[in-house]
């Protein structure tokens, strides 16, 4: 499955594609450098866990921000970055998390990724409430939620939580 946005494209990491993220096996498209991140690897062996056991649940796993080619044959279409839920989804609240590598950082490209991925998630059936945590010093993460229109609910020494929930 992919999830459209302006400027790039959120591409579902299926089962398959997991193992060769965890593996490092060959990959369908070119990463940036840096990627993947610390945080891909964990998400992608619960994809893999979840198959295994039949628990994986198509569209609610982890997505690679792609910055698309867009008809530039000078540059293949790039991995940048993922985004993902951390959580299934439990009485209509589902919780995501996101990263870039640090040369794309600062270009708007995970607020576009954030939006597109809410908007998903609102749209389907039961989802009423999306949610984001970030460390209470990650100033850049907390932006990208502000932007992405999340509100801060919840703030303790460790973290500050945000949600976005469906228009009424």
């Amino acid at each position: 499955m992919e999830i459209r946005a302006c400027r790039v494209l959120l591409r579902e990491v299926l089962p398959d594609e997991a193992g060769r993220l965890v593996d490092g096996g060959p990959r369908d498209r070119s990463w940036a450098d840096g990627y993947p991140l610390a945080g891909t690897i964990p998400p992608a062996r619960a994809i893999i866990a979840q198959d295994r056991d039949r628990q994986w649940r198509p569209g609610f796993g982890l997505y690679q921000i792609v910055l698309p080619a867009n008809g530039d044959h000078d540059r293949p279409d790039v991995v940048i970055g993922d985004i993902g839920f951390h959580t299934a989804q439990s009485v209509g609240s589902i919780e995501i998390g996101y990263g870039i590598v640090p040369s794309h950082r600062g270009h708007g490209y995970v607020t576009e990724a954030v939006n597109a991925l809410t908007a998903w998630a609102l749209a389907q059936p039961g989802v009423t409430e999306v949610r984001a945590e970030t460390e209470t010093d990650n100033v850049a993460s907390q932006n990208v939620l502000a932007r992405a229109g999340f509100t801060l609910v919840d703030v303790t020494a460790e973290a500050r939580r945000y949600h976005r929930v469906a228009a009424a």
